[in-house]
C-alpha cells in the first residue's frame, strides 16, 4: 500500500468514475485503474462496484476511504511545512465540469512539466456557486470560472471565448447568424441533467431562443460527425472546436461571448498558487 494508491481510490470515491478521477489528478485513466485494482488485491477486498457508468464505493471501500483521508491529511500536513520551499508543494484548483477539460488539457500540463515538484490537484465543482465555495473555505487555492463573480473574491480575466454556431454546407444560413435564427434550429445538445447543458439552456434562455434538441450526448469527439452528416448544428465555443474539416463556422449578432478568469479569496496566495496564476495570465489572451 502507498500513498499513491490512497489518493486515486479518494479521487475516485470524490469524482464518482475513475475517467474524471484521472483527469482530476493529471494521470492517465489507465494507471489509475491499475493502482486500484492493485490495492484491491493487496487488502484482498472490493473497493468499487459499478453503477451505471460510474462506481460507488462498497461497504469496506467506505471504511477505506474514511481511513484514507485521515492519512492523507496527515501527509498533507507535513508537506505543507516545507511548503514555499520549493518541495512538497501542492497546487488545488477547482473547475466546473465545462472548463475542467480545458484546464488539465491546456495550462496544467505544460505548468507541470515546469514545476515536477508541484502536486496539481483539480477541484471539481457543480457549478459556479460550488466553485466560489470551494475558494471560499479554502478547499481550493485558486479557481477557473466564469467572470464576473461577488466582489468578496478576487478576480483576474485570462481570456473571452466565442459562442459560435457550427453547421453542415447544407444548411443556408447568414454569416453572421441572427440570434433570432437560433429559434426552432435542431441543435446538438449535452445530455440533460450535466453542467454542459445547464450552460448551453440558460443562454438560449437569455435570448428567447427555444432549440429543438436532435440528439443528446456527451461524446464530444462524435459531435462533428453528427454535424457533417446533417444531423444537427452545434453552438459551442470556438477555441475548444478541433475538428472542423467539411463544417461551416458562423459567429453570432449580436456576438455572445464569456469571459474565463482565475478567482481567490483575499487572503495571501501560497508562493505556488502565485506561480501558477502568473503563469496562466502569461500564457492565455
Amino acid at each position: 500500500m502507498n500513498l499513491r494508491q490512497l489518493r486515486y481510490v479518494v479521487a475516485t470515491a470524490d469524482h464518482g468514475t475513475m475517467t474524471s478521477a484521472a483527469q482530476a489528478l493529471y494521470v492517465a485513466q489507465p494507471a489509475l485503474s491499475r493502482a486500484v485494482r492493485e490495492l484491491e488485491r493487496e487488502l484482498g477486498a472490493e473497493l468499487f462496484a459499478r453503477s451505471g457508468r460510474g462506481v460507488v464505493l462498497t461497504a469496506v471501500g467506505e471504511q477505506v476511504v474514511r481511513q484514507a483521508r485521515i492519512a492523507l491529511g496527515a501527509v498533507d500536513a507535513i508537506e505543507a511545512v516545507t511548503r514555499g520551499s520549493g518541495r512538497g508543494s501542492e497546487l488545488r484548483i477547482a473547475a466546473t465540469a465545462t472548463l475542467e477539460p480545458e484546464l488539465t488539457g491546456r495550462l496544467l500540463p505544460r505548468f507541470a512539466r515546469d514545476q515536477p515538484a508541484v502536486r496539481v490537484r483539480v477541484v471539481r465543482c457543480e457549478g459556479r456557486e460550488a466553485v466560489g465555495a470551494a475558494v471560499r473555505a479554502g478547499r481550493a487555492d485558486l479557481a477557473v470560472t466564469d467572470l464576473p463573480v461577488p466582489g468578496d473574491l478576487a478576480a483576474h480575466p485570462l481570456e473571452q471565448r466565442e459562442v459560435v454556431l457550427v453547421s453542415a454546407p447544407a444548411l443556408k444560413l447568414r454569416d453572421p447568424v441572427p440570434l433570432a435564427a437560433l429559434d426552432g434550429l435542431r441543435l446538438i445538445m449535452p445530455t440533460r441533467g450535466t453542467a454542459r447543458r445547464a450552460e448551453l439552456d440558460a443562454m438560449l434562455a437569455r435570448i428567447g431562443a427555444k432549440a429543438v434538441v436532435a440528439v443528446e450526448s456527451d461524446e464530444r469527439s462524435s459531435w462533428p460527425g453528427w454535424v457533417r452528416a446533417g444531423r444537427g448544428s452545434l453552438l459551442w465555443y470556438r477555441n475548444q472546436i478541433e475538428d472542423t474539416d467539411g463544417l461551416v463556422v458562423r459567429s453570432l449578432i449580436p456576438p455572445i461571448t464569456r469571459t474565463i478568469g482565475l478567482v481567490h479569496a483575499h487572503r495571501n496566495l501560497t508562493p505556488v498558487a502565485r506561480e501558477f496564476l502568473a503563469y496562466a495570465k502569461e500564457h492565455t489572451g
